[in-house]
C-alpha cells in the first residue's frame, strides 16, 4: 500500500533517463506519473516538471487551485501532490498558507486565498495540536469538549468556504499512541484517545456539501500507528508523519478532487483464468480449476469474487475480456457449484482470441462508456502491458503473483473513491446494461424511427430539487456535455441557484422500456 504497488515500477536508471530527455514531451511526464515514485523520486520529478511547465503551458491537463492550511509543516508535501495529481490528468496550483495560522487563515478577510478563485482547500490539524484547542483538564465535562471543538471546525470550514467558495477537505484525526491505561483507555472519558474517538465519529455527522472528510485515521490505522508517527520529525520540524508516506497520504487527497470532476472509475473489466479462477478452463476442464472453499487458492479466488460483487453492487458495471472459446468461458458461470459470479452480473462477455486492447475497445463502445472509466483486471504481466501500451487511458493495476493479494491491491488502488452515494449511483451498473440492450435493439431495427418507437420513452421537467441536486452537480461537473460555459458548481452552488429567482433551473429526465 505505502509503495502504490498497484502501479508498475520502474528502474531508477530509466526514471533518470525520460526527465532528461531533450525533447520531452506532456505524454512523457504523464505516463511516468503512472508508476510507483516514492517521495525522492517524486522532489526530483517535481523540479523538471515544473521547468518543463514554465516554457509550455499543458494543453490536457485540467487546471485546479488548491489551498492548503494546517497546524504542522506542509511544505514537503508540495510535490507529492503534484505529481500525483498529474497522474489523474490533473495540474495542480498550490496556495499553501504559513505555518500553524489556521485560525488567522480562516477568519482574517483580508488575507489567505481571498480572490484567488481556490477550488479546494485542505485543513489539517494535526491530533498532536489538539491542546491548543481543547482545555483536556477539564474533567468534568468531556461532552462539552467536543462541542466546543466541532463548533470551532464547524466555523473554520464554513468560514473558509464563504470567503473562498471553494469545497472543503477536512482531515480527521490520527489517533493518540500514548495509551497510559492501555485497552481500557477508550472507555475513559477523560482521555484524549476517547475524545478523538468520539470526535472522528462525530465530524461524519457535519451536514455541509461543500465538505469532504480526509479519512487519515482508517490510512494511519491500516499503515500502523507507530509506524506513521515519527516523534524525531515531528521535534524537529513539526512533520505530522513519516515521509515515506506522503506518495500514498497524496493519494487519498487526489482521489477526492479526482472524483469530483468524474475521474473515478465506472466499469471493472475481468479476465477469467487464475484471476476470477485458479487455473486454465480450457485446460483443466471444469473439475479442474480452483475456486470455493476448502483449499487456499480456491478460496483467495473466492473472495475475490466476493469483493467483485460488492463493487458491482455500488454501481460499478462488470464486463469480461478473456482469451477463450466463448464455450468454455461460459461453463463455470452455467456449471460450477461454487461460482460466486453468475453470467447475469457481467453486462458484457468478450471471450474470443481477438486482442485484449481491441476486445476493451469493444466494451466502451458497447456500453457508452469512455475508456478512462475503465479498469481492466488481469493476472497476465503481458497483458497488463499490451494494454497499457495501446490504452494508456485505461487503469490497469499491477497484480502481485499471490492471488490472496488481488483484493489488497485492487482496493488500495482506489479506483472506486466516492465522495457521494445516491439511489442514482446503485442503479449505475444496471443502467449501463439497460444501454448495452439498447445498442442490440438498433441493430436489429431497420430504422432509426422504429428503433426510437421501440425504446418506449417517457420524458419529464422539473425544478432543481433536493432529490435530484447530487446527480445535477455530478453531470455539471462531469462533463461540458451538459455544461456550455464550462464552469464548475458545487452542490451548495446549486442550491444557491435554486433559491434565486433571477436563475431558471431545470431537470429533464427521460426513461425508456430498458
Amino acid at each position: 500500500m505505502i509503495d502504490l504497488d498497484w502501479l508498475p515500477k520502474i528502474q531508477q536508471q530509466e526514471f533518470i533517463k525520460t526527465l532528461k530527455k531533450k525533447n520531452i514531451k506532456e505524454e512523457d511526464f504523464i505516463n511516468l506519473s503512472k508508476h510507483s515514485l516514492d517521495f525522492n523520486q517524486n522532489e526530483i520529478f517535481y523540479k523538471y516538471l515544473n521547468i518543463f511547465l514554465k516554457k509550455k503551458k499543458s494543453k490536457k491537463l485540467k487546471r485546479i487551485k488548491l489551498g492548503i492550511i494546517s497546524s504542522s509543516t506542509t511544505n514537503f508535501l508540495l510535490s507529492s501532490f503534484f505529481v500525483t495529481a498529474l497522474r489523474y490528468g490533473i495540474e495542480l496550483e498550490i496556495h499553501n498558507a504559513n505555518y500553524n495560522q489556521v485560525m488567522q487563515s480562516s477568519f482574517d478577510d483580508t488575507k489567505s486565498f481571498k480572490n484567488l478563485n481556490i477550488d479546494y482547500i485542505l485543513v489539517y490539524i494535526d491530533s498532536k495540536n489538539l491542546d491548543n484547542y481543547v482545555n483536556f483538564k477539564d474533567f468534568k465535562n468531556p461532552n462539552k469538549n467536543i462541542k466546543e471543538f466541532l463548533n470551532l471546525i464547524n466555523s473554520i470550514i464554513t468560514n473558509l468556504n464563504t470567503k473562498t467558495g471553494a469545497e472543503i477537505i477536512l482531515a480527521n484525526f490520527v489517533q493518540n499512541t500514548n495509551l497510559i491505561f492501555g485497552s481500557f483507555e477508550k472507555k475513559l472519558s477523560f482521555t484524549k484517545t476517547w475524545f478523538i474517538n468520539q470526535l472522528n465519529f462525530e465530524l461524519n455527522n457535519i451536514n455541509h456539501n461543500f465538505l469532504h472528510i480526509l479519512d487519515i485515521d482508517i490510512l494511519s490505522s491500516t499503515i500502523g500507528l507507530n509506524n506513521w508517527q515519527d516523534q524525531k520529525l515531528w521535534l524537529m520540524g513539526k512533520i505530522p508523519f513519516h515521509l515515506n508516506y506522503v506518495p500514498i497520504f497524496s493519494e487519498y487527497v487526489i482521489r477526492i478532487i479526482a472524483n469530483k470532476f468524474g475521474k473515478s472509475k465506472r466499469c471493472l473489466i475481468c479476465d477469467l483464468d487464475n484471476t476470477l479462477w485458479g487455473g486454465v478452463i480450457g485446460d483443466d476442464g471444469l473439475d479442474g480449476i480452483l475456486i470455493g472453499n476448502g483449499d487456499p487458492i480456491s478460496e483467495a479466488h473466492l473472495e475475490l469474487q466476493k469483493i467483485i460483487l460488492e463493487i458491482k453492487n455500488r454501481g460499478i458495471v462488470l464486463a469480461i475480456c478473456s482469451k477463450n472459446n466463448e464455450d468454455n468461458a461460459l461453463l463455470p458461470f452455467k456449471k460450477h457449484p461454487e461460482m460466486l459470479l453468475k453470467e447475469k452480473d457481467f453486462a458484457i462477455i468478450c471471450a474470443n482470441w481477438n486482442d485484449k486492447a481491441s476486445n476493451i475497445r469493444q466494451i466502451s463502445k458497447s456500453l457508452s462508456l469512455g475508456l478512462e472509466s475503465m479498469v481492466f483486471l488481469d493476472d497476465n504481466p503481458v497483458e497488463r502491458a499490451q494494454v497499457r501500451m495501446e490504452l494508456p487511458e485505461v487503469s490497469v493495476p499491477e497484480l502481485p503473483n499471490d492471488p490472496s493479494l488481488y483484493i489488497k491491491t485492487l482496493i488500495n488502488a482506489g479506483y472506486f473513491e466516492a465522495v457521494s452515494f445516491s439511489n442514482e449511483d446503485k442503479k449505475r451498473a444496471s443502467s449501463y446494461e439497460a444501454n448495452s440492450k439498447r445498442i442490440k435493439l438498433f441493430k436489429s431495427s431497420s430504422n432509426i424511427d422504429k428503433f426510437l418507437e421501440n425504446l418506449e420513452m417517457k420524458i419529464s421537467f422539473m425544478d432543481f430539487d433536493k432529490v435530484g441536486r447530487q446527480r445535477i452537480t455530478q453531470l455539471i461537473n462531469k462533463s461540458n456535455q451538459f455544461n456550455l460555459t464550462t464552469k464548475r458548481y458545487s452542490e451548495n452552488n446549486i442550491e444557491k441557484l435554486k433559491k434565486n429567482k433571477i436563475f431558471f433551473t431545470r431537470q429533464i429526465r427521460l426513461k425508456d422500456k430498458y
